[in-house]
């Protein structure tokens, strides 16, 4: 008798079928098909559950094949599917028909969650699967799609429930969260990345987030320690449009992938409702170069794929890896990373924008005015602090910012009810970028393109139409910055956003004038010194 498991695997995952063959001979488990560490331990938890679930494990030899046999299998989340698939060949339960099981055994019988249950369900559904049994802990995750399962909380209930469905035709329905599974998780993104009236000064910063967000463009921002480089970074999710429906789902699906999550830095817990906020993510400048664009013995998504629409924020980024920064740049233009292992390439999807802040040099003092602090560091020290970038990677970000710490002036303006002509709040700023955002969404419908910073090369002419002293303004500009002919078609993006957020077709003398500023600066850590 056999059921299917799912198995995740990069990006996706694998369905697989769990046979079991009981016959007369030394009573034992034999598990087939490249069963690795945790799968092939399962057979002594499934014989605890079912003893300590009442059940009488079969006396018999037994053999449990795992389809297809050429794959490694690994992972807890087979346990209860070969449990079930024992009981069947024992006749201890009734399995017809196709159905996916997923779920983790503990000895008690107790069934504990696992990871991937939405991609699971998902991947169940091609293949013509329609009938569900997942872990009571991952019935919200499972409940975001429309299908019809059973949320299992032991082996007792899994049992009953194979009952139900031979007795009544169909699986018993867990309803009881697929009201809240569907709603998002926090529709205030202010009250929980921040509001940018909360920060003093800054004013060209902001601009360039909100250029950012709006377009999806990359941006570098650089500056002494105390600036608010990070403090308005993090910011940055507080003004950016909510995914799409499908986007949600997408999303949702690779957390799901992905594993326990922590809402607030200390609580790991699992899927429980659709994402609709874009992902917002932040590594420590010590991960490693498999932690942030992924693999694995069994290839898993890395921060780039846990960001797929939305940011990669790299703070203190000449702090990472030079081999970790360098990495960045086929995903940046492929949108997409394949990693290659002995039994094949995986794919994972990568479409995020890149957000990276840095000091001015490694003590940090290079570009501070008005105090006596001076740059400590050797002109060949800020040169190889600096250099970590290298050329190739600044030349995928549209957008450098350089900023200086706000004046006394502008730290003493503070009003807590908010000054609206110098502190605009997130909710305003949302507001104009959901505007462009959907700008950009009826200009690229039925083209697979999000945002005009994926906007391909061929189509800027066509989709970036410029006034006559716009187009004279940008190649002036062009000769006299001596710019790549990425940095070219870069302009042009931004630009395009930049009317966008005006509601304007044509791009004018202005729009050009504003991305030509965002663009000419972080190619020289001294350029600090310039504003």
């Amino acid at each position: 008798m056999s059921v299917f498991a799912y198995m995740p695997y990069g990006a996706g995952g694998i369905i697989i079928r769990v046979e079991t063959d009981i016959r007369r001979g030394i009573p034992g488990v034999d598990i087939s098909g490249l069963a690795e560490g945790a799968v092939r331990e399962a057979r002594d938890r499934v014989r605890a559950a079912f003893r300590n679930s009442g059940f009488n494990f079969p006396a018999d030899r037994i053999l449990i094949n795992l389809a297809p046999a050429g794959l490694k299998k690994d992972g807890a989340a087979l346990d209860l599917p070969i449990a079930l698939s024992v009981m069947a060949a024992a006749g201890l339960a009734p399995i017809t028909g196709n159905i996916l099981v997923m779920g983790e055994l503990e000895l008690s019988g107790k069934i504990r969650p696992v990871r991937g249950v939405l991609a699971a369900i998902a991947a169940g559904l091609s293949e013509g699967i329609t009938e569900f049994i997942v872990p009571a802990e991952n019935a919200g995750e499972a409940a975001i799609l429309d299908v019809s399962f059973t949320a299992a909380e032991n082996l007792q209930s899994a049992v009953h429930a194979l009952f139900v469905r031979e007795e009544k035709g169909a699986l018993p329905v867990s309803l009881e969260t697929s009201s809240t599974s569907k709603s998002p998780e926090n529709t205030n993104t202010a009250e929980v990345y921040g509001d940018f009236a909360n920060v003093r000064g800054q004013t060209i910063y902001k601009r360039a987030l909100e250029i950012a967000a709006a377009g999806g463009h990359n941006v570098l921002v650089f500056g002494p320690p105390g600036a608010g480089k990070t403090m308005l970074a993090r910011r940055l999710p507080s003004i950016m449009a909510p995914l799409s429906p499908a986007e949600a789902v997408e999303v949702t699906r690779l957390h799901s992938l992905a594993g326990p999550r922590s809402n607030d830095g200390s609580i790991n817990q699992f899927i429980d409702r659709l994402i609709t906020i874009p992902p917002f993510r932040a590594p420590h400048h010590s991960a490693s170069a498999e932690g942030i664009l992924g693999g694995g013995r069994v290839p898993r998504p890395g921060e780039i794929t846990m960001a797929h629409f939305g940011v990669l924020f790299l703070d203190e980024a000449p702090e990472f890896r030079i081999n970790v920064l360098q990495a960045l740049r086929e995903p940046l233009e492929d949108r997409v990373i394949s990693i290659v292992r002995a039994d094949g390439p995986v794919r994972l999807p990568a479409e995020f924008q890149l957000l990276l802040t840095a000091n001015s040099c490694r003590c940090g003092r290079l570009g501070m005015r008005d105090t006596d602090a001076t740059c400590m560091c050797s002109s060949q020290e800020i040169n190889r602090y600096w250099r970590k970038f290298g050329g190739a990677l600044l030349d995928r970000v549209e957008i450098r910012t350089a900023i200086l710490p706000p004046k006394i002036v502008e730290m003493g303006r503070y009003n807590p009810a908010g000054d609206k002509d110098n502190n605009e709040s997130s909710a305003d700023i949302a507001c104009r970028v959901k505007a462009a955002v959907e700008i950009q969404q009826h200009r690229f419908k039925g083209t697979g393109i999000r945002r005009n910073a994926l906007l391909p090369a061929g189509k800027t002419a066509e989709l970036c139409p410029m006034s006559e002293k716009a187009e004279k303004a940008f190649h002036a500009a062009i000769a006299k910055l001596g710019l790549s002919g990425r940095a070219y078609h870069g302009i042009l993006r931004v630009a395009r956003t930049i009317a966008d957020l005006e509601g304007k077709d044509t791009i004018e003398t202005e729009h050009i004038l504003e991305a030509v500023h965002h663009r000419r600066l972080g190619e020289d850590p001294y350029d600090i010194l310039s504003i």
